[in-house]
């Protein structure tokens, strides 16, 4: 090869490089981030705290053009901060490099190059990679890294325990993806449970919900998850109850709103996964989280037949559907994000029970509620 073609492989290569810098300003400068004044704008999810616990709206499954994501790592920081997110992971895969030849190999670059974006707004992050090997055994994303080289090792089985080995949280993404024969329980999914080293799944992966995920979490004892693993850019200014970012909720204690708050709480399964229009998790967080997020004021109305009227709020940002089972409410009810609705009963007297059709205990069941009319107040 002659010196004059070597050169100018090398201009192609500064070329391709430089037009992947100026894509990736260019969308970062399209994303639509300022509001009318010119100033950046938070909308606040306001998923309710617990008693004991914060609340934090997290997402742990994300991509960069450090793998094979559209963004460079500060956008994601910016878009979680506008759409109401505490807590971000960006889990490039450690396997799968499509722009390697433009973005060189890096295993820490991304989490480098947002974490000082992340301090600036009030986001939690971590470091996290994604273990990308054939499905079966399928994809595992590592939580709280000290380094990712350990992981890039030819045995799957390696990968996961130097994971571990650093003392991370790992879970399976998108358990069925390619169909639940592929995404089915295997002896590499059996070795992990038996030695500690697979903690969680994702129920919810972006738009799809995988039943046979949220029932394993619920007979192996593993942690719900539910996130966007989002590639191109995030165009939403805000999340709606209809339209939003697949996430988790994590519950931590009190006062300890850290990196090390969140592990903790992964670890002992304190989450609610939103998904769709669905809030998905174990009846010991559900329920109080309905508790915290529905409010039934006493009657404004109340005859001598027994007949009241009262108000119910929610406070959350998820509607909330429910289907009555027994006493005198009406048989269907919704109560809508952010809203309040007016109740009448025929019966003040007889506690009426629903079942929360959209907030899911298991597969297809929903939370059973009791509701007792307040006394009228004077």
């Amino acid at each position: 090869m002659s010196i004059c073609d070597s050169k100018q492989r090398e201009e192609k290569a500064v070329m391709r490089r430089v037009r992947w810098v100026w894509a990736a300003l260019l969308i970062w400068a399209m994303l639509p981030r300022l509001d009318a004044a010119g100033q950046d704008v938070r909308r606040e999810l306001t998923f309710p705290d617990l008693p004991g616990y914060e609340t934090l709206v997290c997402d742990f499954h994300m991509h960069t053009v450090f793998s094979d994501g559209l963004v460079w790592p500060p956008v994601r920081v910016d878009e979680a901060w506008r759409t109401g997110l505490d807590v971000i992971v960006i889990t490039d895969h450690i396997e799968y490099q499509p722009h390697r030849d433009d973005v060189p190999t890096n295993f820490k670059r991304s989490y480098e190059l947002a974490v000082g974006a992340a301090r600036q707004k009030n986001i939690l992050i971590a470091l996290g990679a994604e273990i990308t090997r054939s499905t079966p055994p399928g994809h595992f994303n590592a939580l709280f890294l000290n380094d990712v080289e350990p992981l890039a090792v030819e045995g799957f089985l390696d990968a996961i325990e130097a994971a571990n080995a650093q003392g991370a949280f790992v879970f399976w993404n998108h358990q069925a993806w390619k169909g639940e024969e592929a995404g089915s329980w295997r002896e590499e999914h059996q070795t992990m449970l038996e030695k500690g080293w697979l903690h969680g799944m994702e129920v919810y992966n972006g738009e799809s919900y995988y039943p046979t995920a949220h029932r394993w979490c619920l007979e192996k004892n593993l942690t719900m998850l539910g996130n966007s693993d989002i590639h191109a850019p995030e165009l939403r200014t805000q999340n709606t109850p209809s339209d939003h970012r697949t996430a988790t909720l994590v519950f931590v204690k009190a006062g300890n709103r850290s990196i090390e708050g969140v592990h903790e709480a992964l670890r002992e399964r304190r989450t609610v996964v939103w998904g769709g229009e669905r809030l998905i998790g174990r009846e010991e967080w559900l329920r109080p989280l309905f508790e915290a997020s529905v409010i039934v004021d006493p009657p404004h109305v109340r005859d001598r037949n027994g007949r009241a009227v009262f108000e119910v709020h929610n406070l959350g940002p998820v509607d909330v559907q429910l289907t009555r089972r027994s006493g005198g409410g009406p048989n269907e009810l919704k109560i809508p994000a952010w809203g309040t609705v007016l109740v009448t009963t025929r019966d003040a007297e007889t506690p009426m029970a629903y079942t929360v059709a959209n907030w899911w205990v298991a597969p297809d069941k929903g939370l059973d509620i009791e509701w007792r009319c307040p006394p009228k107040q004077e």
